[in-house]
């Protein structure tokens, strides 16, 4: 099946990240301290927990870290009680965003948020205002290259929902989250490694934008992110230079 082409987008996005190393560690450890709290802190039994010590192993946290954290969380240690908060709006050219948080200080973030959207040309809304443009899945993407006939018959049978082939020839694995570490592990024990592979907000539909307007909305997306209390930002642009 044919799908909007995003693999230029998911290339600039990675590297967006990469260029902010030194927020992941941050962001992880609330991850991994309120997926503990939520859901305890053996992982055999908590998903997301799994998930959160993945990504923490994959960004070189070092292990006593993570133990720690899920200490904190589990009554061991004393630690910061973390609330999750999602904000919804609209950036440049009426594009959504989600911006999900974990805050100690309910307050201090929603008047971070709300200056953040108003400074940069963009507009916090009110909660459902664009949520219902998202879909929350498991979502894993291959380069272009990758055996689209392989990538199907191994992600199907593990019951993924939907493979895409992108315009440029990326391919798209979508799951139920609660399905998505099944898939993943049987993708990968079949040769297939993802170069994105997360638990998401997937945009349903994207709108283009280019020239000053992608500047705009990659610097309202940029100040957002860099806020001390966001955790992932979420949006449906299609930014092109």
């Amino acid at each position: 099946m044919a799908g909007h082409s995003k693999w230029a987008n998911i290339q600039h996005r990675k590297g967006r990240q990469d260029e902010k190393r030194g927020k992941v560690w941050t962001r992880l450890t609330r991850e991994i301290i309120v997926a503990a709290r939520t859901g305890g802190g053996d992982i055999t039994m908590n998903p997301r927990l799994r998930l959160a010590i993945e990504k923490a192993k994959a960004a070189n946290m070092p292990a006593d870290n993570i133990k720690r954290n899920v200490d904190k969380a589990t009554g061991n240690l004393d630690g910061v009680t973390y609330e999750e908060i999602r904000y919804e709006g609209y950036g440049i050219g009426g594009a959504a965003i989600i911006v999900d948080c974990m805050t100690d200080n309910r307050v201090r973030t929603v008047a971070e948020v709300r200056h953040a959207f108003s400074k940069y040309g963009g507009n916090l809304g009110t909660e459902g205002s664009v949520a219902f443009q998202f879909k929350h899945c498991g979502q894993l993407v291959f380069a272009p290259g990758t055996s689209e006939d392989k990538v199907m018959e191994v992600a199907l049978e593990a019951g993924a929902e939907d493979v895409l082939t992108d315009d440029d020839g990326a391919i798209e694995v979508l799951t139920a989250p609660g399905d998505y570490e099944a898939v993943k592990n049987a993708l990968e024990a079949a040769g297939l490694k993802p170069e994105v592979a997360e638990v998401t907000m997937r945009a349903e539909n994207t709108i283009d934008l280019a020239g000053e307007d992608a500047a705009r909305m990659q610097k309202l997306l940029d100040v957002i992110e860099d806020l001390d209390d966001v955790q992932e930002v979420y949006h449906n642009a299609s930014l092109s230079e």
